[in-house]
């Protein structure tokens, strides 16, 4: 249980016992305040919890022992133990605890190595005593969650890990934290049937048809409503109003900093004048703003499209760890073009607020890239794209429901697609493009039996909104409610 996500998942916990019978848990909770939440709630005793701010405070006092790190890398590596050091956004780059575009570790090389020994000792423990039939978790992206996922399945453990399959209110469980196994396995089972045979064709095709005309996010948080675009937005603070709730809540990170002395030593707390700094960098950068940056958006020159992703994030530390600097794929991506095309390059919403100037500069240095405005449509631009191309990003599951050619970088969950390609080797990018360009036939087919197979297999509900924005208890019971009855039947 993640940070916030520990509401929702105490919530499935609580339908899994009176709904399903399913009546001991244990759980690994991160943040000092969800894991007094569960200690204090009186729904579901716990068997153990296994707070991760504890187990990292302890390698403070843990000798190096690389014998035991070097047994762990044999056992765990993939194959060295770096991507459990890369993958995770505090201990690696001092992000989260720090705004973007932060990016310093407070960490020695030996300390992180040293969390890795206390973690790896605490699971094992954990994972002795407790012995959970399945394990459950939101997506993973901590080099603790990392490592309990790859311990628990070299045990022979069940592991459901929660995915979003990018259709509309709608969530989905998985084996894996890069695919959709059991949607691929309902793809595989039904491959000798004609596609009109098969289980939600008829759903799947007004699913893909109604999309292509009134396409929108997956959820409701990701509606560009929700962001501000404009130079003049960010003004809106200064109403009186505005600045005095900003400032109240400035106050109550003292007050909490003050109140609780055990929070200031965790790892993930975020320390107030640390966020008071951050903040006001970043007003100061978006009153600045980028507008003299933008380009003007042409769509009658040939063009392939890249969004740029949010970060820090899994979608890039977990599933393309060697691809992480996006201005060098965009700059791999623009050399690999054909002479009169263009790379359309657009911000992802989430991260206007937070780029630097100094990015976007090094983007525009590069000929053939421009940089267009964050407020233009990703649909509007997919549509008009000769060839759309991500790491890991939704676009490219939205470019795939269009019918557009794709390229990933990293693993992505529609890479199952047959019009998805995934490039691994640089040197064979222009190659690759060049094929996508001129050699292109969409399979309408295997789109139908992908979306089918997710619309089958996943649940009704809109997690994000619940996990973000929150509400009432009997709305997420609600909400739950058929999330939970899929877990119950994977159990």
């Amino acid at each position: 249980m993640q940070r916030r996500f520990v509401f929702v998942g105490h919530d499935i916990a609580r339908i899994l016992k009176r709904e399903h019978g399913i009546n001991e848990f244990c759980a690994l909770v991160y943040t000092r305040p969800s894991y007094e939440f569960l200690k204090n709630q009186e729904d579901i005793r716990y068997t153990k919890l296994l707070l991760d701010e504890d187990i990292q405070r302890r390698y403070k006092d843990e000798p190096l022992d690389l014998a035991y790190l070097k047994w762990l890398e044999r056992e765990y590596g993939t194959p060295t133990l770096w991507p459990y050091i890369n993958v995770d956004r505090i201990i690696r780059f001092g992000q989260l605890v720090r705004e973007y575009p932060h990016n310093t570790s407070p960490y020695t090389h030996e300390e992180m190595l040293r969390m890795l020994q206390v973690y790896s000792k605490a699971l094992h423990a954990f994972l002795d005593e407790e012995k959970p039939d399945v394990i459950f978790s939101a997506p993973i992206g901590a080099m603790n969650t990392v490592l309990f996922y790859n311990i628990a399945k070299k045990r022979g453990i069940k592991i459901l890990i929660m995915a979003f399959p990018g259709i509309r209110d709608r969530i989905e469980v998985s084996e894996r934290y890069d695919r959709l196994t059991f949607v691929e396995k309902i793809v595989e089972r039904d491959h000798s049937k004609k596609v009109s045979e098969i289980p939600q064709y008829e759903e799947a095709l007004a699913f893909i048809k109604e999309y292509r005309e009134r396409p929108r996010a997956y959820s409701e948080i990701h509606e560009d409503s929700r962001r501000k675009f404009s130079r003049m937005q960010h003004f809106e603070f200064l109403h009186p109003a505005r600045f005095l709730r900003a400032f109240m809540f400035a106050v109550s990170k003292f007050m909490e900093w003050w109140r609780n002395p055990l929070y200031r030593g965790d790892y993930t707390y975020i320390n107030p004048v640390n966020f008071l700094v951050d903040s006001i960098r970043r007003k100061t950068r978006n009153l600045i703003g980028h507008d003299d940056l933008y380009d003007t958006y042409d769509p009658s020159v040939p063009f392939a499209f890249f969004p740029l992703h949010l970060e820090p994030e899994l979608s890039l530390l977990l599933l393309a760890p060697f691809d992480t600097d996006q201005i060098a794929v965009v700059c791999r991506i623009a050399q690999s073009l054909p002479v009169g095309m263009n790379l359309i390059v657009k911000e992802h919403p989430n991260m206007v607020t937070l780029r630097p100037r100094r990015f976007y500069k090094k983007l525009r240095e590069i000929p053939n890239v421009r940089l267009v405005r964050p407020e233009i449509s990703s649909f509007s631009i997919i549509a008009r794209a000769s060839l759309v191309t991500v790491i890991t990003g939704t676009v490219g599951w939205e470019a795939a429901l269009f019918g557009k050619p794709v390229i990933t970088f990293g693993d992505a969950f529609y890479n199952a697609l047959p019009s998805v390609t995934r490039s691994r080797i640089p040197e064979e990018l222009p190659m690759l493009v060049q094929s996508k360009l001129t050699a292109f036939t969409f399979d309408e087919e295997g789109l139908i039996r992908f979306v089918a197979a997710i619309l089958e297999h996943s649940a009704h509900a809109d997690i994000l909104n619940i996990w973000e924005l929150g509400v009432d208890k009997d709305t997420r019971d609600r909400e739950l409610a058929d999330f939970a009855s899929l877990i119950a039947r994977k159990i």
